[in-house]
């Protein structure tokens, strides 16, 4: 392990950014005006804190964006009750400190500092805590580097799949060797990391976290309006979609209207005010943020909101989940899963790779090579009892699969234990 720590391009990563921390601060000052973050909040980027920190025990949870909060949410605040500390939660994207005001809203909430080494260490000097948490994999060389040197304990978890560890092993071992305990959503992920040299005591296969995150919830009164607005028609729903998706998805969706007229997609992108999300290619269709519901003749009805995806999947029983054929690499299939829904989805899917291959194998998920084989897959699906079927696997599989909580909580909390006896 020493090659692996010292190894890759790490070195040459703290030295620049040292020299030149004009670097990743312009750049993390870009990404927080372009998201529409609050100016007022723009020091936090540089590590000055917006909020007091609390007194007594504290645990920070890194979660780059809404996906990561939704995944690490519960098993956050079932931490931070039992060791009776108060939870700072850090993302990278506004969207992601909206999930968090949403998800944990006894939680404090800040912006990851710019990686340069002076900010980062502003940051700590701020917050103390007494474990840092990663999820995921928003894994930044000054932050891990200074947070250990400071003998503060470090757990990544629910680690996925990555290219990384495969084109950069060095510089991979180096990051991951830090970390005193790693969770991984399956037994291959484990493996991959182990092979990079880490002791297999300190990684644990525990399961998808986003296998136990709740079904999202639905207005019992406002889905019973939709539902009888909506009426008998065939329905699927396209959710989280990005640009990529949005020419197969359209195309995929006028295919099988040619066999079922009535058929109406429920179209969810993944950020409805982004450029690209559908300005210019549905500009008249009906959207949910004008509240607006579709005619019976509509074809395409825009849910552009936040939080809604409860409504969706209780309208939708086949769910086409974007993000999988451009470069996102997949979203999340356990949240329509658990609420019993059928999956779809593109054949890019590596940052949901664990998931995906558990639903497939049971029935529950099919991938589809390109927006042709979509199309045969809605048109085929809507009309056949093999839905019901598919439906079924999909959330017994997801439920199943909810074990990851109790893993990955029973881990941590022997490692905030042994830290304790430590007097770390």
């Amino acid at each position: 392990m020493t090659s692996g720590r010292r190894g890759g391009l790490l070195p040459l990563y703290h030295c620049l950014t040292w020299l030149l921390p004009v670097v990743p601060r312009t750049l993390a000052r870009r990404a927080h005006l372009r998201q529409g973050a609050s100016v007022a909040r723009l020091g936090e980027r540089r590590g000055q804190a917006t909020l007091p920190r609390p007194q007594g025990a504290l645990l920070w949870v890194h979660a780059a964006s809404v996906g990561e909060v939704a995944a690490v949410a519960p098993l956050a605040a079932r931490l931070a009750t039992t060791c009776g500390a108060r939870l700072l939660v850090t993302t990278t994207t506004a969207t992601g400190g909206e999930a968090v005001a949403r998800l944990l809203p006894a939680a404090l909430h800040q912006f990851l500092p710019a990686d340069a080494p002076r900010d980062v260490a502003r940051f700590l000097d701020r917050w103390r805590p007494d474990l840092a948490i990663m999820v995921e994999s928003d894994l930044w060389p000054n932050l891990l580097a200074t947070t250990r040197a400071r003998r503060t304990p470090l757990a990544l978890v629910n680690a996925r799949a990555s290219r990384s560890r495969r084109r950069m092993p060095r510089t991979q071992a180096a990051l991951l060797a830090g970390f005193d305990l790693i969770t991984t959503q399956d037994g291959a992920v484990r493996d991959a990391i182990l092979a990079l040299g880490l002791p297999p005591a300190r990684v644990i296969a525990a399961g998808d976290l986003k296998a136990a995150t709740p079904a999202p919830a639905a207005d019992p009164d406002v889905l019973a309006r939709l539902a009888q607005s909506l009426g008998p028609r065939r329905r699927w729903a396209a959710v989280s979609t990005h640009p990529a998706d949005l020419p197969q998805v359209l195309a995929a969706h006028a295919a099988a209207r040619r066999l079922h007229p009535d058929l109406l997609l429920i179209l969810v992108p993944r950020h409805p005010d982004r450029p690209g999300a559908t300005d210019g290619v549905l500009p008249d269709m009906p959207r949910w943020s004008r509240r607006e519901t579709p005619a019976p003749d509509a074809p395409v009805w825009v849910v552009d909101t936040i939080g809604d995806t409860g409504l969706v999947y209780a309208l939708a029983p086949l769910v086409f989940l974007g993000g999988s054929f451009g470069p996102e690499g997949g979203h999340n299939p356990w949240e329509p899963a658990l609420a019993g829904a059928a999956v779809l989805a593109g054949p890019r899917t590596p940052h949901a790779a664990a998931a995906y291959r558990a639903l497939v194998a049971a029935g529950g998920a099919e991938v589809v090579a390109d927006g042709d084989a979509l199309g045969n897959a809605v048109a085929t699906l809507t009309a056949s009892p093999a839905l019901a079927r598919m439906q079924t696997a999909a959330r017994a599989t997801a439920t199943g699969a909810s074990a990851a909580l109790e893993r990955t909580l029973v881990a941590l909390l022997d490692l905030w234990q042994q830290r304790r006896d430590q007097g770390i």
